[in-house]
Parts: structure tokens; sequence; C-alpha cells
């Protein structure tokens, strides 16, 4: 096998479509049948669109929602307006991974629905063994890592972040709101977390938000949470109030971690969050995650056609990596302590609204170009 790619999201269906399409034998590895969702802010920045296009799964097929404006609310209901310079895209991870999963089988890549135990290189052969949890043992030249924010498989590769506690959870619903526009993504924050509302496909929006384990035990469930926190917020309390829920359980994921990550491990190439996960308050992870599985597709078939050494070809993707997301990581973090603390958030909102320099200066230093 020339490459298997570990996990099915945007960064792995978009690498194995890469890597299919120039003729390599790709194996992708999903433990999860499509199409499920994903707790995710489902925005994504139109930097993607011409390597979408190139990989033939341009998105404006399945309809998706046009985003040109941004807004921001303190926890009292401050407003904050700008435009987005390049825009963007609403979709939902339920439709978008279908869409390329069904691209990438047809592409001639296989697909195994299974779990991975562990990844093995071999030295003196320049190969790995990737170890599904069966005990099967699948060969690869190249392995691309594209397996989440957060996995067991972190676990085994012994990386630093997995054995420190993340206080951040994160809950997304999809609703009917007819009283936002379809072209604005809108962030609103309230106490020890803040909340993303935007169109995706159809009249539907996704709400999602990032919020701390300490705040859902101070209140005990996520209704409560909602009703007495959330709600403090004008703005989020009228979306909590009018908004038709179309699924009655929330999507929620824990341990959302925004440590600093390696983008290689055992000599595995990592994209997408599982190398970096960026702020949701600065909302590019899909993208991130679809940039940087050209990276990685795009190195990896240099090596498998004999112009790359292993060390060139990992020297090469982490230098790229580094370049063109380091700096986005970087200032996502320091953004993010911006925010949650209800004055703090007053007072930045505040600031911020008489210098609309500074917002359109931190939106190009977490976005890319298109690509």
């Amino acid at each position: 096998m020339d490459v298997i790619i570990i996990g099915g999201g945007l960064g792995g269906l978009c690498a194995a479509l890469d890597l299919g399409r120039r003729g390599h034998a790709v194996t992708l590895v999903e433990r999860r049948q499509y199409p499920f969702h994903r707790v995710c802010g489902e925005y994504v920045s139109n930097e993607v669109l011409p390597y979408l296009r190139r990989l033939g799964a341009d998105p404006a097929a399945l309809g998706p929602a046009r985003i040109s404006r941004f807004q921001v609310s303190s926890p009292a209901g401050e407003l904050l307006d700008a435009p987005l310079d390049l825009g963007g895209f609403g979709i939902s991870r339920y439709v978008l991974d279908e869409f390329l999963y069904h691209r990438v089988l047809a592409a001639g890549v296989t697909v195994l629905h299974a779990t991975v135990a562990d990844v093995e290189f071999d030295p003196a052969i320049n190969a790995h063994a990737v170890v599904l949890s069966d005990g099967q043992r699948l060969p690869a030249r190249v392995v691309i890592g594209t397996y989440g924010k957060r996995s067991a498989l972190d676990r085994q590769l012994a990386r630093p972040f997995f054995t420190q506690r993340s206080p951040y959870l994160g809950v997304k619903y999809h609703l009917r709101y007819p009283a936002m526009p379809r072209d604005l993504i809108a962030l609103h924050n309230f106490a020890d977390g803040y909340a993303g509302i935007s169109a995706i496909e159809e009249d539907k929006f996704c709400f999602c938000y990032l919020t701390t384990r300490r705040n859902l035990k101070a209140h005990g469930t996520i209704p409560q949470l909602e009703a007495n926190v959330l709600a403090r917020n004008p703005r989020l309390r009228h979306i909590l109030e009018t908004a038709e829920v179309l699924y009655p359980q929330p999507e929620v994921i824990n341990e959302i971690s925004f440590a600093p990550k390696t983008c290689l491990e055992r000599h595995a190439l990592l994209a997408g969050d599982a190398a970096g996960l960026i702020t949701p308050l600065c909302g590019n992870g899909m993208a991130m995650a679809i940039h940087g599985a050209s990276l990685a597709a795009t190195h990896a078939h240099g090596f498998l056609r004999g112009r790359l050494s292993r060390p060139q070809l990992e020297a090469a993707y982490s230098a790229d990596w580094q370049t063109h997301f380091g700096q986005r990581l970087q200032v996502g973090r320091a953004v993010q302590r911006l925010f949650g603390q209800p004055l703090l958030s007053e007072l930045t909102v505040r600031g911020l609204r008489r210098w609309p320099a500074a917002v359109r200066a931190l939106m190009r230093r977490t976005h890319g170009t298109e690509f």
C-alpha cells in the first residue's frame, strides 16, 4: 500500500481524494459509517474553493449558504460588525463529508470502517505498519493522520497534550432561525464561553458553542446551562427562545485541547486538528484541515515518486505546515484569551468597535489565501 490515512474527516477525505486522483494506492480508515454529525462550526473560508474544484469536488452542488459578513456580541449584547474580505460558505459536515466520501470511492480509494490501535515505523524497511484494533497490520510507505482533536491513538503515540486535562467542551445543534440573515456568521459571548451561529444548506443553521466543564457542572445539565448562562446574552436568549431545534439531543464533545501539537509523529504526517486545533472563535478549522490535506498529499506524492527522501519529506512538510498554520494558531490562542470573561469581553468588543482596522488585521492573521 502506498498510503494509509487515519481518520475520515475533511482532512482525511481530501488527502485521500487528492492522492487517489494522482494514481496512488490509498486506504482510508474511518471507524464510523457515513453520513454522521460532528461537533463543528460548519463555516468554511473561500480559500479552499480552488483546491476543491481541482479535486472535482466543488461544494456548489450542495447548495451551501454564502457568507460575507461577521458579527460578534459581548455578553451584554453589544455588537461589532465587520465584512469578511474573502468570505466563506456554510455547509453541514453531515452533507459535506458524505459528498467527499463518494468522490473518494470513485477515485479508487479503499475505505475501511475500523479503529486504529497503533502506528509503527520500521527504519530497516523505511515503512510503516498501521495496527487495527482486531490485530490486523496494514503496511504503508506513508501514513497520514487526520483523526481529529483527540483520539486514543494520541495516547499510544505518547503525545504530551493527551495527558493534560482540558477544561473545554463543545455543543452543537442544527436549527431553523428565520430571524437571522443567511449571509452572516455571528459569535455571541457569555460567561466562560461563546457561541457561533451561521447558515448551512437548505433553510438550516448551525449553532455551536464552546464552554467549560466547570460551567456545566455548576448548572447540572445542558438545558440549565443554556437557560442560566447563555441566555444572559440577549442575542443568545432570542436564539434559544425562538429557534426550532432540528434534532432532540445536541452533539457534545469533551476534552477539546488548544495546546500546541506537532505535525509529525513516528514519521507519520499529521494534518487538521490532529496537528493543531485553532480556537473556534477564529472560525477557520475546516479550511485549515483541507489546506493541511493539500500540503500532506503534495509532499507524500513527491516521496512516493522518488523525488524526496524520508528526511526531506518530513522537513519539507514541517516547514510548510509551520509557514501556513503556525502563526494562525498562535493568534487564535491569543484572541481566545480576550473572550469568555464578561468584563474583558465587553471591553474588547467596545474597543474593537472603535478600531475596525484591528478587526480586519486579526481576521487576516487567522485566515489564509486561496490555494
